[in-house]
């Protein structure tokens, strides 16, 4: 049983409910939610011009492999409408592994832990929350050292 991490957030639609659905999805997919952060309103990260975002982070247990729990995500964000317009564009629901235990996995189509976890504060915030001591395996820096990295320079 993996210990996995997983961004979760919407910008269009009802955002809130957007989220906690996907958690409901994940819970009825082979995904075990043991705790989960709450919702954080966040601004836009890579495409400034779009409605802001509803964040949050859950904790899991999972026997999926990380490939299997790739292909779940994408099927959930499918279920919930998301559409690929552009990247970092408007989304109903963008489901992100960030950790998958203290694996380390650097294929075209699946990397982590993921690349941009460590600059972005919607991802560190409520990941703090929930697992401020949880160790980013190949930074060697805790979360909340993370996060202060951000909030101070």
């Amino acid at each position: 049983m993996a210990t996995i991490y997983i961004g979760i957030g919407s910008n269009v639609g009802d955002r809130k409910a957007n989220c906690l659905k996907a958690v409901e999805e994940l819970d009825s997919r082979g995904v075990r939610v043991t705790r989960r952060s709450g919702l954080y309103e966040t601004e836009p990260w890579g495409v400034k011009d779009q409605p802001g975002f509803l964040n949050m982070v859950v904790e899991a247990e999972t026997d999926l492999t990380p490939e299997g729990l790739l292909a779940v995500m994408k099927a959930i964000e499918g279920a919930l409408g998301r559409r690929r317009t552009s990247r970092w564009g408007p989304r109903e629901i963008d489901l992100d592994i960030l950790l998958y235990d203290e694996r380390i996995v650097d294929e075209p189509h699946l990397k982590i832990p993921h690349p941009h976890m460590h600059e972005r504060g919607f991802v560190l915030e409520p990941l703090s929350e929930i697992a401020p001591e949880l160790m980013h395996p190949l930074l060697k820096k805790r979360v909340r050292e993370l996060l202060s990295r951000i909030r101070h320079g």
